[in-house]
């Protein structure tokens, strides 16, 4: 009993995997913008402070006083230049502007070239997520031929699991698709 025990495991870890990498994408999209200031969009920075690359949001208060306005206003104001750096670097496209205290990042409305540009990063995005979503199957497909090797599980156990493993990446799969196609949407209407 402990074999089926064994590759069910295999395959609720490599599920868990998955829903972690659909919720990352999910995410990482959220912060892309649509033309208003979210603070969402400068989270994912990281910037480097005394060496270690940290999260913007660990380093200032951001906060958005128009809806159109960003105001990134650092702890510690040694640490603004760095913050300008590492805005400057990120692929957000924004000019930030630092007073020495306090950053403001103005986002601009989006040109249709832009919302184009903003969409193929999307896609990418989200075919970065379908590579990491296919690694996962993978390594999890390896770990089973594995345990059929040892002779842990039957060729029958294999051939079910694996089946069960397919359509666990066709699920994850159309999830990243349906919410790269959500964005895309959102980006294209505002």
């Amino acid at each position: 009993m402990s074999q089926a025990k064994t590759n069910k495991e295999i395959l609720v870890q490599c599920e868990a995997q998955m829903q972690r990498a659909v919720d990352a994408i999910r995410r990482e999209l959220a912060s892309l913008r649509t033309g208003r200031a979210s603070p969402a969009l400068v989270e994912h920075i990281r910037v480097d402070y005394h060496g270690v690359p940290t999260p913007i949001n660990q380093l200032a208060t951001i906060s958005t006083p128009e809806a159109r306005l960003l105001l990134i206003q650092p702890w510690d104001r040694s640490s603004v230049g760095s913050i300008e750096k590492a805005i400057f670097k990120s692929d957000l496209s924004l000019t930030p502007s630092n007073d020495g205290n306090v950053i403001r990042l103005v986002i601009p409305t989006l040109t249709e070239e832009r919302r184009l540009e903003m969409v193929r990063l999307v896609n990418k995005r989200v075919e970065q997520a379908r590579v990491e979503l296919r690694n996962m199957r993978r390594d999890s497909l390896e770990d089973l031929r594995k345990i059929e090797k040892a002779k842990s599980i039957s060729a029958d156990e294999l051939k079910r699991s694996t089946d069960q493993l397919q359509k666990l990446i066709d699920r994850f799969t159309e999830e990243a698709n349906r919410v790269g196609k959500q964005k895309e949407v959102e980006l294209l209407e505002s």
